[in-house]
């Protein structure tokens, strides 16, 4: 149990004991510093249940509160509202607690097995700026679940059938005719291709330019991409063996941005499902221009929402048939009380259409909850998606290296070499992810790459900067033998509010799960890393001549860090040692 839930606890026994019954009680920090820390909320509501002056409830309350050593002060303002104020035995109770063991103010919940699907990498398809998005959003949205005490499968979901497959297959075909997956006659088995990530950034766009122009070879694609689909074994084989060289590439890109998946599944994985999904489906089915479709709409429905389409008429699968079959696929091995995709909001619509029809046949149980947690985009300065200077989309690797030439402006000279290199490439993975995760996710947002790489302001570099500099602290403290444990006794000024600041910590991770969003969590490192800069800079740590203040202050400064590492480590953030 966190402290927070702790004191909040302790509110709610004493409502209980005075006869009001409360679910929750409403206890909040107060918009205002003047009037207390926090502040309870609960009286007007419960004057309306017992029929009683809201005022005379509060009062009731404030008086036993007022007996509790953790208040230095319990007022009564307005119509009932309570605002209290702190004692420094409860700062140091608190900052103590922490110093021992730092999840003590986190709250675990009931745990929970969830299927999270993230990145959706198209195979054999660089990967561009919407990409990371995802695997950010995704990343911090595992990470956090683990936090709070959830098991949490994660799969990248490959895009590895479709168009792309027609496409690229049909550029080798015309630059390499002779290799043995377009000879009808070949016998034996089929060995590696010698193609390389490099060539397939080349081949797809070539492809795709040729097709857009000629009638003929898109005709070509969409035959080629129809004899995957149906198993064809030689341009199946080449298929699956482009796809795991294009997964290398994808994964080293992942692997920058510290994302991390336990299943590397995806479309082809679940064709072999097909005829399982078919069988749950087959007395909802029904036929349209050809096609198989579900009817997915309700009586109460808003605005239309149109069948789902399982087969083509031509009797091949869509991405919805293999959407439905991965989810065949996770009931049966993972069975899991959740599933979770992050995806961008224009699929929306789509992601309601497989929820419904899921739901509506029994292919998932209403008891395992599916959500679609949606994102914005990510604009240039001109407030549209973000493009290359000529118009093209940006791949994410160009963007990485924008922002790597970016942040190594601002780092020390005299950092060069390996390291100069190691400590650019965190400083631009944090960058971009703090940036990324810092507007709530289903907002679209600018990305200034000068300004998100300044060491001032609500950056990942500022954060980054502000960890490095308390580590040297506690470094130096360590070297004059300045020992330290027990936080003993406080200032009252602004020490104490960069222990209110610590507080409130298991409600920021709440929220942020609630909404399935890091901004809150971004926020709150803000807040808490400049609540404690201003605090070093008003004080002389290592020269303060009362050693239990001293102490107290290098105990403080050990929490901030470790909380501040912990929260950028969810958000998949690696700090370097110096900048």
């Amino acid at each position: 149990m966190s402290v927070l839930k702790e004191i909040t606890t302790t509110i709610q026994d004493v409502f209980s004991t005075l006869g009001y019954s409360l679910d929750k009680v409403n206890f909040v920090r107060c918009q205002r510093s003047e009037l207390g820390d926090y502040q309870i909320n609960d009286c007007m509501a419960l004057a309306k249940k017992y029929r009683k002056n809201p005022r005379e409830i509060a009062e009731e309350v404030a008086s036993k509160l007022k007996e509790n050593p953790y208040f230095s002060s319990v007022e009564v303002a307005g119509c009932g509202f309570i605002n209290l104020r702190f004692a420094d035995a409860f700062y140091l109770y608190l900052l103590n607690s922490m110093r021992e063991d730092l999840f003590s103010n986190i709250d675990k919940m009931d745990a929970k097995k969830i299927v999270l699907d993230y990145g959706g990498a198209n195979a054999a398809k660089a990967l561009h700026v919407g990409h990371m998005r995802s695997a950010n959003i995704g990343e911090a949205l595992r990470r956090l679940a683990i936090l709070l005490g959830n098991e949490v499968i994660s799969d990248v979901h490959l895009g590895d059938m479709g168009r792309q497959a027609g496409m690229v297959i049909s550029q080798l075909k015309r630059e390499q005719p002779d290799l043995p997956w377009f000879q009808k006659d070949y016998q034996g088995e089929y060995p590696e291709i010698a193609l390389t990530n490099e060539d397939l950034g080349r081949m797809y766009p070539e492809a795709s330019k040729a097709a857009a122009e000629s009638e003929e070879r898109m005709q070509e694609v969409r035959e080629i991409t129809a004899m995957i689909d149906q198993g064809d074994v030689a341009l199946t084989d080449l298929w699956k063996k482009i796809v795991r060289i294009s997964s290398v590439g994808i994964q080293k890109t992942y692997d920058r941005l510290q994302t991390h998946f336990d299943l590397w599944e995806g479309e082809m994985d679940a064709c072999q499902y097909k005829d399982d999904v078919l069988k749950v489906f087959d007395r909802f089915l029904y036929e349209s221009d050809g096609a198989l479709v579900i009817d997915v709409e309700k009586e109460d429905d808003a605005k239309e929402i149109p069948p789902l389409i399982v087969i083509k008429s031509d009797g091949s699968t869509i991405y919805a048939t293999r959407d439905l079959g991965t989810l065949y696929s996770r009931m049966e091995r993972f069975h899991p009380d959740e599933i979770w995709y992050v995806t961008d909001d224009r699929q929306s619509l789509y992601f309601e259409q497989i929820f419904r029809a899921s739901y509506k046949t029994g292919l998932v149980p209403s008891s395992t909850f599916l959500g679609h947690y949606s994102f914005g985009t990510i604009n240039g300065s001109d407030g549209r998606p973000f493009k290359t200077r000529d118009g093209g989309v940006m791949e994410l690797s160009m963007l990485l290296d924008l922002v790597k030439e970016e942040v190594s402006k601002r780092m020390r000279e005299d950092i060069v070499g390996r390291e100069r290199e190691e400590i650019a490439e965190d400083l631009t993975i944090a960058t971009i992810k703090y940036a990324d995760l810092l507007p709530f996710r289903g907002t679209d947002y600018i990305f200034d790459v000068s300004k998100f790489s300044e060491l001032e302001g609500k950056t990942g570099p500022y954060l980054l900067y502000s960890t490095i500099r308390m580590k040297s602290l506690l470094n130096r403290a360590e070297d004059a033998q300045i020992p330290f444990s027990l936080a003993l006794e406080l200032k009252g000024g602004l020490d104490s509010k960069v222990v209110l600041e610590l507080l409130s910590l298991p409600l920021v991770l709440e929220h942020a799960y609630q909404e399935k969003s890091l901004n809150e969590v971004c926020e709150y490192l803000y807040r808490l890393a400049s609540s404690y800069n201003t605090f070093y800079a008003e004080n002389h740590i290592l020269t303060e001549e009362n050693a239990s203040l001293q102490k107290t202050w290098l105990t403080l400064t050990k929490v901030v860090y470790d909380v501040i590492s912990l929260l950028l480590d969810t958000l998949a953030i690696k700090g370097p040692e110096k900048m």
